[in-house]
């Protein structure tokens, strides 16, 4: 069965792949197996759906068979090489056997060519997700791609980017590019890539670019919508086609499916041919209800954290210890303690209720010089005045 869906991914087609594969349910019974080469061989399977559904213009398709596999480690997953660490656990038994289980050469799958498709599939979903996060805060904790995520903060953190050598750094400026509407040198810059001369096929490369540039195109028009729909009242469908050079049909069913799914909050006047944004703004009973909840909640953190160091118990709250119910770590108590007499006596802060007569009643009690022996407790005492002048009996100092 994997080889008969491989053979249909090689052959571009895509459905039929599909269909098999998720008819047979072998994406659940493979990770229980225990066929360490079964597993590659599903691997490489997947990987070749993924390419064929790149090639036929399936994004999300393909990001979401290459994602797995391109996420970790790539050369071991497809058996076409060995990792080489110095701080390896593997045994030479185990290095034998997996050398043993190594690909031959003229089978090996193109890694460039599997990262460029990867991770343009990946810009392509992504860079119109940043910009809505940009606007819209509720979707800023939706990722999408986080290798891809990862690549590009690692990209921005640069201090001087040269021009690009490898094929991440060209997905990586193209991405740039992409993100302030220059879709042109996007395209220029994704379609000189020399991977697209490894596909197999009569005029392959070809399509893959026209491809390339359509979508890169949809994608930009995408973009733009997202990130600067709120700095306009309406928009020239005329004008989105010459900017983005694409047909009047193609322009209006990009944008309403963006409507359509809630990402542009927009109308059309179809008389003359515009774009009408509608803005949602909150009235100043909703800004006032916000600006109540932040605070409030602001306040909440404010005497937690007031409310754990005076406790210290960093926000957990036992019963009957936290209010002082017994042990150590309650709250302090303040007892009265009767040395010998009921004159002027000094109490005790300690740490329970529990102790000795003559010590008070918190735990850890002393010797009083004046009267009876106190209860030993483990408590951190602290003397407290009690002024009671009925005579001069002063109790123990601690």
């Amino acid at each position: 069965m994997l080889c008969h869906i491989y053979h249909h991914a090689l052959h571009d087609r895509f459905l039929e792949a599909r269909d098999l594969l998720l008819m047979s349910h072998l994406q659940e019974t493979i990770p229980v197996a225990g066929d360490i080469s079964t597993m590659i061989l599903f691997n490489r399977m997947m990987v070749t759906i993924g390419l064929a559904a790149f090639r036929l213009g399936k994004i999300w398709d393909a990001h979401q068979c290459l994602s797995d596999i391109c996420s970790g480690r790539v050369r071991e997953l497809l058996a076409q090489g060995v990792a080489a660490g110095r701080f390896s656990d593997k045994s030479p038994e185990q290095e034998k056997a997996e050398k043993r289980r190594q690909i031959p050469y003229h089978q090996h799958i193109n890694l460039d060519l599997l990262e460029a498709c990867h991770l343009i599939s990946a810009m392509l979903l992504e860079v119109p997700n940043m910009a809505a996060a940009g606007v819209d805060e509720s979707r800023r904790s939706r990722i999408i791609s986080r290798t891809f995520r990862k690549y590009h903060d690692m990209y921005d953190r640069q201090v001087f980017t040269g021009p690009p050598e490898m094929t991440r750094d060209f997905v990586m400026t193209a991405t740039k590019a992409l993100m302030k509407g220059d879709w042109k040198k996007c395209s220029d810059l994704l379609n000189t890539l020399d991977v697209w001369n490894l596909v197999a096929g009569d005029n392959s490369a070809d399509e893959i670019k026209v491809m390339l540039t359509e979508k890169i195109k949809q994608t930009g028009l995408r973009t733009y919508l997202l990130a600067f729909s709120s700095q306009y009242d309406s928009l020239s469908l005329s004008q989105l086609c010459s900017m983005f050079e694409m047909g009047k049909n193609e322009v209006h069913s990009v944008v309403s499916k963006m409507m359509i799914n809630r990402d542009l909050v927009a109308s059309w006047d179809q008389p003359t041919e515009t774009i009408v944004m509608r803005k949602i703004e909150p009235s100043a009973l909703q800004v006032l209800a916000l600006q109540f909840a932040e605070k409030a909640t602001n306040l909440v953190d404010a005497n937690e954290r007031l409310l754990d160091a005076k406790t210290g118990n960093y926000g957990y709250k036992d019963t009957e210890n936290w209010r002082g119910g017994g042990g150590n770590q309650g709250s302090h108590f303040q007892g009265r303690g009767n040395f010998g007499g009921s004159g002027q006596s000094r109490g005790f802060r300690s740490g329970g209720r529990g102790g000795g007569r003559g010590g008070g009643r918190g735990s850890g009690g002393g010797r009083g010089r004046s009267g009876g022996r106190g209860g030993r407790g483990s408590g951190r005492l602290r003397p407290v005045r009690n002024n009671n002048n009925n005579n001069n009996n002063k109790g123990n100092r601690w």
